[in-house]
Formats: structure tokens, sequence, C-alpha cells
């Protein structure tokens, strides 16, 4: 049995009604991300789109040409806005609005003068153009579910091109004055795709929205809030009770008379100390390493792929830079410094064995006159 068009645009018109529904509620439980309001915005007014379209009975008078295909144009703009801010949360939202502006005028222009036909086959064509825009935006994500965006992205590009074969069955037919909505069966596949293209874009997109969410929620268990680097627990997560790889290394960093900076400038002014010196851990070290502020003004990096010569080298580095950094405060300046105690992994040692004999080369080096590294001593085998 053949669904007639009616029955589509019902079934589009509650598809958009629930997926409506959906990002509102993802939106509640999640302010900050603005891209489901604009989706959500987007879904309302191409409802009430449907609903005018709905009601026309038949009539197909400037009314209800322009105000429907307004609203879906302007619609769409908001889903594209909302696939930019996805993309990225900072994305300036002036070339969606340029984009539906002008997609709103081209299709306005020609239906004012009367020309319904050409109306309409701007609609679908701008329509397909704002749906490749939001197909390309989701391809070009870097979030890490690829699949899940893929899917999305092919959804929305196969959604553009049902709307631009219904440009091209009108520019073909080249009736460019309309007394009814144009029947064939472009117009068949494009609500066919609308119904299954916002189903599915709808479902990927909370899935999505989940997973970022869940993501963004064990970030937050297991970094340092004011460093960005991994806490305490999260290394001992990444590492626990078993071995490093073999040529690994522990550094154990310790940031001389911090309880003094704290004491004389304020807490402020150490949480500035605290960031630098962890921005010039991420800059000296390698990708492959390890990095975390194990509490207060401890930090530890965990090594991969190195000798003791290079990792001498390393810890010799990252003391060099961070004393020879100039921090201005208010008061004038201050020269802070970093004690470092080195282990090398031996054998079967285990990673808090490793750490402790880091520890202890640590204190050393404070014990020995600050500002410098010391290399811990061999482990004692029994």
């Amino acid at each position: 049995m053949i669904i007639d068009n009616a029955t589509l645009l019902i079934g589009i018109g509650f598809s958009s009604a629930s997926l409506l529904l959906a990002l509102l509620i993802g939106w509640f439980n999640s302010r900050s991300e603005t891209y489901l309001v604009l989706g959500a915005t987007g879904m309302a007014l191409i409802v009430v789109a449907l609903m005018l379209m709905g009601l026309r009975n038949g009539a197909y008078t400037l009314f209800f040409q322009l105000v429907p295909f307004a609203l879906i144009l302007i619609g769409f703009s908001c889903v594209y806005a909302g696939a930019r801010r996805f993309r990225n949360s900072k994305a300036s939202l002036w070339p969606a609005a340029v984009v539906g502006a002008l997609s709103a005028i081209a299709t306005a222009v020609p239906l004012l003068l009367g020309l319904s036909g050409l109306g309409t086959l701007m609609l679908k064509a701008t329509a397909a153009v704002l749906m490749l825009l939001c197909a390309y935006e989701h391809i070009r994500s870097d979030d890490q579910l690829r699949f899940a965006l893929a899917a999305i992205g092919t959804l929305y590009a196969v959604t553009a091109i049902s709307f631009a074969c219904c440009a091209l069955m009108l520019a073909l037919d080249g009736n460019w004055v309309l007394s009814a909505p144009p029947k064939n069966w472009a117009e068949d596949f494009n609500s066919i795709m609308s119904l299954v293209g916002l189903t599915g874009i709808g479902a990927i997109t909370l899935t999505l929205h989940h997973a970022r969410a869940a993501h963004h929620h064990h970030q937050a268990a297991n970094t340092d809030s004011l460093t960005g680097v991994l806490n305490r627990r999260a290394l001992f997560d990444r590492f626990g009770n078993a071995p490093p790889s073999r040529n690994s290394a522990v550094l154990m960093f310790d940031l001389d008379h911090f309880k003094q900076i704290n004491d004389r400038l304020g807490h402020a002014e150490g949480d500035r100390v605290l960031k630098l010196f962890s921005d010039v851990l991420q800059r000296e070290l390698g990708p492959l390493d390890v990095i975390s502020r194990i509490g207060g003004e401890e930090f530890c990096a965990v090594l991969i792929d190195v000798d003791q010569e290079k990792a001498k080298a390393v810890a010799e580095r990252v003391r060099s830079v961070f004393a020879d950094l100039t921090l201005v405060i208010e008061q004038g300046q201050l020269h802070a410094t970093v004690s470092v105690g080195l282990a090398m992994f031996e054998g079967d040692e285990d990673f808090p064995a490793l750490l402790n004999r880091a520890d202890a080369a640590l204190y050393q080096a404070k014990h020995n006159g600050r500002n410098q590294v010391k290399l811990a001593a061999l482990r004692l085998v029994a």
C-alpha cells in the first residue's frame, strides 16, 4: 500500500515534535549545550510550518506558500546553527543567520511575484544546501564517536539529495506557476527521507549528547580542575600495581617554598604558579608521557621509552625552564624553583614501588638545597 503525501506530512510532524521534546529535555539537563536548544528551536519552527501546510486543505495560495516556506528555512537555519555549535561550542551563529536569511529571501521574492513554481524550487534547493551544510559540520567534528557522526552526516546528506531531486524535477518541468503542491516521485522520496532522516538524526543526536556528557563526567572525575592534568586517582587507575613499560621513568616534582608563596602572596598567586608549572611540564614532555598533579604542589610524570640519560635531561630541562621564569606580581617579581626526584624502572618493580623511590629521591633533593634533580638509589633486591 502506497502511503499518501498527507499521511507522510503528519508523520513528519509527529517525528519533528518528538525530536523537539527530546532536545528540550536534553537541554534542560545540560544548559551549556546550546546546540540542543538551537536544534529544538529549529524543530519547533518546522512543526508549526507542517501544521500550517496540513491546514491548507488543498489550497496553494500565497499565505500557505510564503509563511510555511519561511518557517521551514528559518528552522533549518537553526538546525544548521546547532550543528555548528555541536562541532564547536563557541562557533559564530552569523553564517547560519546569513544563509537562512538569503534562503528565505530567494524563496520569498519569486512567490511575491506570483511565480509559485520557482519559489517552490528555491525552497527545495536552499533546503538542500542547508542540509548539506549540517552534514559537513558533523563530518568535520572531532568527537570520538566517529561512526555515529558518519551516520548522522549521511542522513543529512541523503535528505539534502531528496530536496535537490525535488528542485531538479521542478526545473525540468519548467512550470513556474503552480496551483497545487507538486506531485512526483521526488516529492514522495523527499517526504519519506524527511521522516526517516528527522527520526534518525534525532535519535543519533541524543545518543551523541549522552555519550559526550558521559565523557565529560569521566574527564572531570579524572582531571585536576586547576591545571588540567590527570589527578592522583587517574594516575593510579592508569598504572595501578602493574609495572610501567620497560625503559620508563618516574619524575616527582615539588615546588620549592610553595607554602611561603601562598602565605605571602595569597592562594590566587599560588594557583597561578601551579598552572604555570603545569604548562611547563606539558610543553617540555613528550606526547606519550603521563603528567599528574599528586596533590598540593606535588606533580608526577611518567616518561615512556627513555633511558637514564634522557630522563635526567628531561628533568633538568623542566627544572631549568621553570627556574628561568620571572613571575610578575603586584609586589614585584618572583623566581619560583622546583626540586625533582627521578627513579628508573627496574626489572619486575611495580608502580607504587617506583613512585616511592622517586619520592625518596625528591626528599633528598629538597634536603640538599632544593632546585635540583636527584637520581633515586637502585632498588635493593632480597
